[in-house]
Parts: C-alpha cells; sequence; structure tokens
C-alpha cells in the first residue's frame, strides 16, 4: 500500500482485530487500543503494539504515541444496550479534540447502515437518512461530528450487519418460531468484505468519503437464515412470509470509488 505503513485502530474488537491483522499481513505497522488491561497481551501476541486508551467522561486515558499515525481508524460502536448511549457522543468529541492536538490528517470511523429507516425502498450513499432507532440516531450524528471539521479528512463507512468467523448467521434464529417479516431482504456483508472494502480504502488513499458496505445479495430473510442454519447443522428456524417494513442499502460508492467487487452471501 504506497504511501501508507502506520495506522492506529481505536477499538480492536471482532472488525478491528481482523483488519489489523490483515494490515500487519501486508506489512503495515498497526497500534492498537483496548479499554481492558487484560486484553493487552492479546492484542501484542497477534503482532499490534497495543494501547490503553479509553475517553471517559471526566478522564481521557491514552498515550500520546497511539496518535501518531497516518490513519486512525475508530472502530468503537455505541453500546446502546449497555446504557453507554449517553456518553457515546461525547466520547467522540474528546477523540475528534485528540485527533486536531496530534495532527492525525486521515480518519476513517466505522457506522452502521442503522442510519437509514426500513422506509420500504432501496437506499445508498446519496439517501438522505432518516434514523429511527437510537442506535442509528447517535450513528448519524457522530459521523456529523466528524464531516463538520476541516483540520482532517473522515470517511465514513456504514456496514451492514455483520457476519464470520464467531458471528455464524446460521446460530442468529436457529430453532425460533413464528419470526415476523421472513419475506423481508436481508442486508449483510461478511467480515472478508469489510476487511476488502478497508484495505481497498488505503490502497487508493480515498479519504474523504462515505462508503455504504453492504453485500449487492438481499435475499429474503427466511431463506438466507434457513439456509444458514440447515449449513450449521441446527434446527431450522420459521418464519412468517410476510413482508412489513423494510429496506435494500445500495454500495454505490465502493464500486465507482474503490473498484472493489464483494465476495457475496
Amino acid at each position: 500500500m504506497p504511501g501508507i505503513t502506520n495506522i492506529s485502530i481505536l477499538g480492536c474488537g471482532w472488525y478491528g482485530s481482523a483488519l489489523a491483522k490483515a494490515l500487519l499481513a501486508s506489512g503495515m505497522q498497526v497500534k492498537g487500543s483496548t479499554t481492558s488491561a487484560a486484553k493487552l497481551d492479546d492484542l501484542a501476541a497477534m503482532g499490534i503494539k497495543p494501547y490503553l486508551i479509553n475517553f471517559l467522561p471526566n478522564q481521557e486515558i491514552y498515550d500520546a504515541d497511539f496518535f501518531n499515525c497516518e490513519v486512525l481508524w475508530i472502530a468503537i460502536p455505541p453500546k446502546t444496550r449497555g446504557g453507554e448511549a449517553g456518553i457515546f457522543l461525547d466520547k467522540i468529541k474528546s477523540i475528534i479534540e485528540a485527533i486536531k492536538r496530534h495532527q492525525i490528517k486521515n480518519v476513517v470511523f466505522i457506522s452502521s447502515t442503522a442510519v437509514y429507516a426500513d422506509s420500504n425502498k432501496h437506499v445508498n450513499e446519496q439517501t438522505d437518512p432518516q434514523p429511527n432507532t437510537e442506535s442509528g440516531r447517535i450513528l448519524l450524528e457522530a459521523e456529523n461530528l466528524f464531516l463538520a471539521e476541516s483540520r482532517f479528512k473522515a470517511t465514513i463507512i456504514r456496514f451492514a450487519g455483520l457476519f464470520g468467523p464467531a458471528r455464524n448467521p446460521g446460530r442468529f434464529f436457529a430453532g425460533k418460531k413464528d419470526i415476523p417479516n421472513g419475506d423481508a431482504p436481508v442486508n449483510l456483508i461478511h467480515l472478508d468484505d469489510c476487511i476488502g472494502i478497508s484495505k481497498a480504502i488505503l490502497a487508493k488513499q480515498a479519504f474523504g468519503y462515505l462508503f455504504n458496505g453492504c453485500s449487492p445479495d438481499h435475499p429474503a430473510k427466511a431463506d438466507f437464515y434457513t439456509r444458514a442454519a440447515i449449513d450449521s447443522g441446527l434446527e431450522k428456524p420459521e418464519f412468517i412470509r410476510e413482508l412489513n417494513e423494510w429496506k435494500i442499502v445500495d454500495s454505490l460508492n465502493t464500486s465507482a470509488i474503490l473498484d472493489y467487487q464483494y465476495s457475496g452471501l
């Protein structure tokens, strides 16, 4: 990847750790953060230079060296179920101040297609998002905080539903009955495509753009999850074959800007 050799990943969870491994395999230097001291050794074992970083309401815990990077990747979803939603935007504001303080020029923020409501239509990067969930509203507001800044270029990736290693979709509905909205199209992305899009952004240095990360395949929810359960040897779920609220997330910019081809579902 010409020109970029030093990446910091804020949030080495399921996706962040996989991205770090892929970048390390490409010969890049990767710094990674965790909020848990117990996970520092795990990051180091993967070859990631580990940092304990936490932006709390009244305290910032970080090593300035973490922010010495060419690109900062931010993969810290709002934990709305854990009661963190109220402080997530304050955390983002503190991170933005740190970005400016350390003069980072390129930032990638991982968002979600949850910013689009189920509006019974196709949506793409040109669609005005009108989120109708708490997480969707928070993520859109966070996106706008990054995009309002002029001292760095912010790239936003809105990932659809994530699946892959350790996230087997066959387990999501296995054995459940009377699952509503079985004919609704799915909007999903495999971890391999998450990593592929991320690497393509770096390879093309495509900063300052918005990307929807979503497979172009949109089978009905009943069909996809029933097949996934059978393939995993699990009990088949039973869906109500009805179409209520739905959306189809189209990903225009991954093709037009990155020339990226999805592996499919």
